[in-house]
């Protein structure tokens, strides 16, 4: 009797299906990309002399390992930062700044344009916390902007930066464009992050 030949398998087409697949999950997959924190960096400056600054005019905020918060040298909550940095913003120490309302404080900042807040953090410092104490300082600087926003133009800031944001809005842009610079101008945003 003759031996009978093993049947072979036909593995033409497994190439086809293998690609098949593949093109099948690439399709079906999402990625998550993660989108980082929305911060807009200052621009480089290249200026090569030193600018003195008075101390009186840096709002230090320390954050440590355990989440404790340390403003001008004195414990704090984070409830209290917003305010604490809205009376430092707003000052006018000096007596240049005509739309300040603060307590004109000499020992504090001079004027909004010279006013700096300092944040600095250690290495284990939790991430949540550093995020809510930078929102919190971003958010007194967007208090005192509607303020004054709303004193000089009847809205708030937030809201004529969402105008302008809007392409579908019919007023002025460039004339919303100088109103938001000027306001911006008034109260800029001079937060400085140390290492």
């Amino acid at each position: 009797m003759a031996k009978r030949a093993a049947p072979e398998v036909n593995a033409g087409s497994m190439a086809d299906i293998a690609f098949l697949l593949l093109i099948f999950f690439l399709v079906t997959t999402t990625i998550e990309t993660d989108t980082g924190i929305n911060r807009k960096l200052p621009p480089i400056e290249d200026s090569e002399e030193d600018v003195i600054i008075k101390q009186k005019n840096i709002f230090t905020v320390l954050l440590n390992g355990k989440d404790q918060l340390l403003v001008e040298d004195e414990l704090m909550e984070l409830k209290d930062i917003r305010k604490a940095a809205v009376e430092f913003l707003d000052n006018g120490g000096d007596g240049t700044c005509s739309y300040c309302r603060g307590k004109k404080d000499p020992g504090s900042s001079d004027n909004p344009d010279k006013a700096i807040i300092s944040l600095k953090n250690e290495r284990e410092t939790s991430y949540k916390m550093y995020i809510s104490v930078q929102n919190e300082l971003v958010a007194a600087y967007n208090e005192l902007r509607n303020k004054r926003a709303q004193a000089l133009y009847g809205q708030s800031f937030i809201e004529m930066q969402a105008d302008y944001d809007n392409v579908n809005w019919v007023g002025n842009k460039d004339k919303l464009k100088e109103q938001l610079d000027q306001i911006k101008l008034e109260y800029p945003q001079k937060l400085s992050e140390v290492q």
